[in-house]
C-alpha cells in the first residue's frame, strides 16, 4: 500500500479560492468516505434525498448569523425589470442543508411518512473569507429525523450515535462528540436574572470561547451585552463544565448557580441532557461527552445541540455539528420538529488529506491491465477487458502495443496490480501480479483475484507514530 504524494492530493492551484478541486487519489478517498457515510446512514433507516441548489433570498436570510454569507443568484443578461429587481424574487444559494430540507418538508408533508428520516449529501456555498478548513464550495453530509407535531427525545439520542458509527467506520483519528442544551444555557442565564432579551447574545458570545478566549468573552458580555460582571464570572463557570457523567454534570450546574433558583427550564434542559447522556453511554461507551459551552451560533436550535472534535485535530474545530429545531418548519396549522446532525465533509477530507492521514493502494480504480500484442489483436484483448468487467473487475486496455515491458511500467506507474497477457497460437491466456512476479495462466470467464481487496483501490489509516 503507498501513500499518496504530494503531487496527488494537494488542492488544485489557481486563483479562485475557496473552491477544492482534487486530483484521482484524494478523489478516490473522497468517493469512499462518502458511500461508508450512505451505507451507515441507509442501515439505520435514512432514505437519501436532494434538494434544489437555490432558495428564496428571503427563507435563507430570516435566521442565524449565516445569512449574510449567501451568494446571491442572478442572470449575465438580465432585465431591470427581471426577478431580481425584486428583492421578494431574488434567489440564493444555499449555504446549509437545513433551510432547504424545512422547505422541502413543508412542501411534501400530504405525502411523506412521519416520523421522517433523512440524509442527504450535497454541495453548499457560503461567501466567507477562505482560509485553512473553511471553503466556498463545499460538500456538506446531514441527517435528520423530522416529527409530526412532536418528536421524542430518544432522537436527540440517536442522531449523534449514528453519526458517530459513520465517522468511527472512517480511517480517521477518533472523534468524540460534545454535547450540550440550549435550555441549560438559557434556563441557567434566566435563573441568574440575565434580561430577556438579551439571552440570543449572551448564547452567541459564549459560543466564540474557543475562538476568542475567556477574557475577551467576558469582557463583551459586559461591555457589549451589558450583563453585570458577577453574570458574566457564572456565565463562564457554566462553559467549563464537562464530562459524561448525568449527575456529575447536574451538580456542577446547581453548584454554579451560586444560591440562585433554578427555573423550569433549566430543570427540563438537565433532565433532557441527563437521559441523552445515559442512554448513550450504555449504547455507545465513549462516543459523547456533555460540553455546556456549546450553543451552536444559528438560533434556530432550541434544544440538544452537538459539536464533536477529532482526537489530535482540535485545532481543526468541529468536524460535524447540529441539534434540535423545534419550530423551523411550520406551515401555520402543523409544526414539523426535528433534531439533525452535520459534517462538512470537503473540511474534513482537506485536513484527513492534507496531513497524510490516509494511504491509497492506487489512484486508478482499474485491477487489471489487458495487455496488446500487436494492433491487429487489439480486438482480442478488448474482448478480454469487457468479460472481466462483465464479472465486476475493473479493465482497461493499453493504449499502445509497445513492447510488454513498457506496458507492465504503464501499469505499474499507476499501482494496477496485474497484468494480462493474450495467449498466442493457442497458448492460454496468463494474468501477472506485477507486485510479486508471479505469473500463471488464467481464462477471463473464471479467473479472480486472490485477495478480493485488489479488486478496489482500498484506504487505510497512517499510523502517526
Amino acid at each position: 500500500m503507498r501513500p499518496m504524494a504530494p503531487a496527488q492530493v494537494r488542492q488544485a492551484q489557481s486563483s479562485l479560492s475557496g473552491f477544492p478541486e482534487w486530483l484521482p487519489a484524494a478523489r478516490i478517498v473522497e468517493q469512499q468516505f462518502l458511500d461508508t457515510l450512505r451505507r451507515t446512514f441507509e442501515l439505520h433507516g435514512f432514505s437519501g434525498i436532494e434538494t434544489r441548489a437555490v432558495e428564496p433570498l428571503s427563507e435563507l436570510t430570516r435566521k442565524g448569523e449565516t445569512s449574510k454569507e449567501v451568494y446571491l443568484l442572478s442572470r449575465l443578461q438580465a432585465d431591470p425589470g427581471e426577478e431580481n429587481a425584486d428583492p421578494a424574487k431574488q434567489l440564493g444559494l444555499h449555504f446549509d442543508l437545513t433551510v432547504p430540507f424545512a422547505r422541502y418538508v413543508l412542501d411534501n408533508a400530504g405525502t411523506l411518512h412521519f416520523p421522517f428520516k433523512r440524509y442527504q449529501i450535497q454541495k453548499v456555498w457560503r461567501g466567507e473569507r477562505p482560509q485553512e478548513g473553511r471553503f466556498r464550495e463545499f460538500i456538506q453530509a446531514d441527517i435528520d429525523v423530522v416529527g409530526d407535531g412532536a418528536l421524542p427525545l430518544f432522537h436527540d439520542v440517536e442522531m449523534p450515535l449514528v453519526m458517530h458509527e459513520a465517522l468511527s467506520a472512517l480511517p480517521i483519528p477518533a472523534v468524540t462528540i460534545h454535547v450540550s442544551n440550549r435550555k441549560v444555557a438559557q434556563g441557567f442565564y434566566q435563573s441568574l436574572g440575565v434580561a430577556e432579551e438579551q439571552l440570543a447574545e449572551v448564547l452567541r458570545v459564549v459560543d466564540k470561547l474557543d475562538k476568542i478566549g475567556a477574557g475577551r468573552v467576558a469582557a463583551e458580555l459586559v461591555d457589549v451585552v451589558g450583563i453585570t460582571a458577577k453574570q458574566a464570572e457564572a456565565a463562564l463557570h457554566l462553559a467549563e463544565i464537562t464530562g459524561d457523567d448525568p449527575e456529575h454534570v447536574r451538580a456542577c450546574v446547581m453548584a454554579a448557580l451560586d444560591g440562585a433558583a433554578p427555573t423550569e427550564l433549566l430543570v427540563q434542559g438537565l433532565e433532557e441532557l441527563a437521559e441523552l447522556l445515559r442512554a448513550a453511554g450504555s449504547r455507545r461507551p465513549g462516543a459523547i461527552v456533555a460540553d455546556l459551552k456549546i450553543a451552536r451560533g444559528l438560533d434556530y436550535y432550541t434544544g440538544t445541540v452537538y459539536e464533536s472534535f477529532m482526537t489530535g485535530h482540535e485545532d481543526l474545530g468541529s468536524v460535524c455539528s447540529g441539534g434540535r429545531y423545534d419550530s423551523l418548519a411550520s406551515d401555520g396549522k402543523r409544526t414539523f420538529p426535528g433534531v439533525g446532525i452535520s459534517i462538512g465533509l470537503s473540511r474534513l477530507l482537506a485536513r484527513v488529506i492534507g496531513a497524510g492521514m490516509v494511504e491509497v493502494t492506487r489512484a486508478v480504480p482499474t485491477a487489471v491491465l489487458v495487455a496488446v500484442a500487436d494492433e491487429a489483436h487489439r480486438g482480442a484483448s478488448d474482448a478480454i477487458a469487457d468479460r472481466l468487467r462483465g464479472r465486476g473487475i475493473a479493465a482497461d486496455v493499453s493504449p499502445t502495443a509497445a513492447k510488454y515491458g513498457k506496458q507492465i511500467r504503464f501499469a505499474d506507474k499507476r499501482s494496477i496490480p496485474f497484468v494480462w497477457f493474450p495467449g498466442a497460437d493457442g497458448e492460454p491466456d496468463s494474468v501477472k501480479d506485477i507486485r510479486s512476479g508471479d505469473q500463471v495462466p488464467a481464462d477471463a470467464t473464471t479467473w479472480f483475484p486472490a485477495d478480493e481487496a485488489d479488486l478496489f483501490p482500498q484506504l487505510a489509516q497512517v499510523d502517526a507514530n
